[in-house]
């Protein structure tokens, strides 16, 4: 078995989620879930197929991101994943719709940071062991970090008083 860390490109204000699924309805069943969660929706979808033709499947409503999608779906090369690249909404406008996709197994993670993602290879093919989202602690809150962090969910609206 071999290992590769497979960094993500994206643009910095670009989300991405990724998954691993188990069937190819995948790609029309998370396009349906991502266009009914959020009206107006950029993104890209692609899906790596495990057996038969074995391709990737792509769908999305912006071209650019489905071939941003596409790209970092080629890099991983790892059957039954998937990722999504968003581009104007955030994975919590969309993240609990995807996970009831029924085809839809695991989200390794949802994600505005530098991702890397491990992926092992045997001779039966590849898989995702799992990811580097984002950079160490670099210390614990104190107080006033927390009063920002508080203040700030409230001005996103994510949280009332």
């Amino acid at each position: 078995m071999e290992l590769e860390l497979v960094a993500i490109e994206k643009p910095d204000d670009v989300n991405v989620i990724l998954g691993q699924t188990h069937f190819i309805k995948t790609v029309e069943d998370v396009h349906e879930a991502l266009v009914g969660a959020v009206p107006g929706i950029e993104f890209g979808l692609a899906f790596c197929e495990a057996s038969g033709p074995a391709l990737i499947r792509r769908s999305g409503t912006s071209p650019a991101l489905v071939d941003l999608a596409v790209k970092n779906a080629q890099a991983i090369a790892a059957g039954h994943s998937f990722i999504i690249v968003l581009g104007n909404v955030f994975p919590i406008n969309v993240l609990n719709a995807v996970k009831m996709v029924p085809e839809v197994c695991r989200i390794f993670c949802a994600t505005a940071n530098p991702v890397e993602v491990v992926v092992a290879e045997s001779a039966s093919g590849r898989g995702i062991l799992g990811v580097v989202d984002g950079m160490k602690p670099l210390g614990v809150e104190d107080d006033e970090a927390e009063a920002e962090r508080k203040a700030m969910l409230r001005r996103f609206g994510y949280k009332l008083g």
